[in-house]
């Protein structure tokens, strides 16, 4: 038997990356045309430091969109497993490393009953999981009884930026999630499962593989990755807010679709996500820097998401068609 083949390198891939690079810089320039303070060193620091909880959602929505899903539910998951948090440690007294475990306990539960109800009953995850927005921001209100439950320096340590380094611990603990969910995508038979499964689950079926448990699986990865990121939240204000959370699922959504992630599954990637999410922080900080309003900014934010998922559609095309082309190109059996 001869060698197996090596993959070649990823130019496509390397080409996505230039070009989310060029348009940092392309936004980079035009804040820092129109405010004289955007390349101060206090406003990176507030880009990066800010960013820990967005990155943390975006990616365990990586994950899910790989294979086939979505989880619309992030936003309110993430409230409510701050609402845990909060009450753990306000009402019941409880050291922050037990408080904590509660929290993540509590997107984990989430993202499992949006997995099991989503593959034991074949609802699409749109549907199930736009009912668990509804219903863990109703959870979270219950809760706090739509109070903010002010925790304090307790957990303030996570988002003050290390001396001589700039990032806050939050930060770079959501580095390592995302070297972490890079890894697992890339280098783990799982990862391959996750790829296999938004390509074509029918034929991951038809070899023997049973889709249900990775399914599941990805969806309680993406409930961590919530309450991970209800813990950054909540070190950055200092408090457990009902209210937090708004939105989220569109910003982590727009901010992976930019990274390169397909809509309908079998393409992603954990490290353009986190591009995304610095695209979208830098978008969001200068808009701020010019005094852009509040409608603008939603305005602008929605613009961009369909932006993104336009681009996402012309690359699926662009892909098939340049597939198409190759068959063609291929040569064909040499004639004995």
């Amino acid at each position: 038997m001869g060698e197996a083949k090596r993959p070649g390198f990823d130019w496509r891939g390397v080409g996505d990356v230039l070009g989310m690079l060029v348009v940092l810089a392309a936004l980079s320039a035009l804040f820092g045309r129109f405010s004289d303070h955007f390349w101060s060193p206090q406003t990176v620091k507030t880009i990066v430091n800010q960013s820990a909880d967005l990155t943390a959602v975006a990616v365990g929505m990586t994950l899910v969109l790989v294979i086939g899903g979505i989880d619309l539910s992030v936003g309110s998951v993430m409230a409510l497993c701050g609402a845990v948090l909060g009450i753990a440690m306000v009402d019941w007294s409880l050291p922050f490393p037990v408080a904590l475990l509660l929290c993540l306990a509590a997107g984990s539960a989430c993202g499992l009953v949006n997995g099991f109800i989503t593959v034991h009953w074949s609802i699409p995850s749109f549907i199930v999981t736009l009912g668990m927005l509804e219903s863990a921001r109703g959870a979270t209100y219950l809760l706090t009884r739509s109070e903010t439950k002010y925790i304090g320096a307790r957990v303030e340590w996570l988002s003050h930026p290390i001396a001589g380094l700039g990032a806050s611990a939050s930060f770079l603990i959501a580095l390592l999630l995302v070297a972490a969910g890079h890894v697992l995508l890339t280098r783990t038979v799982l990862g391959r499962y996750m790829i296999a499964i938004g390509t074509n689950e029918e034929a991951v079926r038809l070899s023997g593989v049973d889709p249900r448990p990775t399914k599941l699986l990805t969806f309680v990865l993406s409930g961590l990755c919530a309450a991970i990121a209800a813990v950054f939240q909540v070190s950055r204000v200092s408090s457990a807010d009902p209210n937090g959370g708004v939105g989220l699922e569109l910003g982590a959504i727009a901010a992976v679709v930019i990274g390169g992630t397909s809509l309908m599954g079998g393409r992603g990637s954990v490290l353009r996500s986190f591009l995304g999410v610095l695209i979208i922080a830098v978008l969001q900080t200068g808009l701020d820097h010019v005094g852009a309003s509040e409608p603008s900014k939603r305005l602008i934010s929605g613009a961009v998401i369909v932006l993104a998922v336009m681009a996402d559609v012309h690359r699926g095309h662009w892909g098939a068609s340049a597939r198409k082309l190759a068959g063609r190109l291929r040569p064909g059996p040499r004639p004995s």
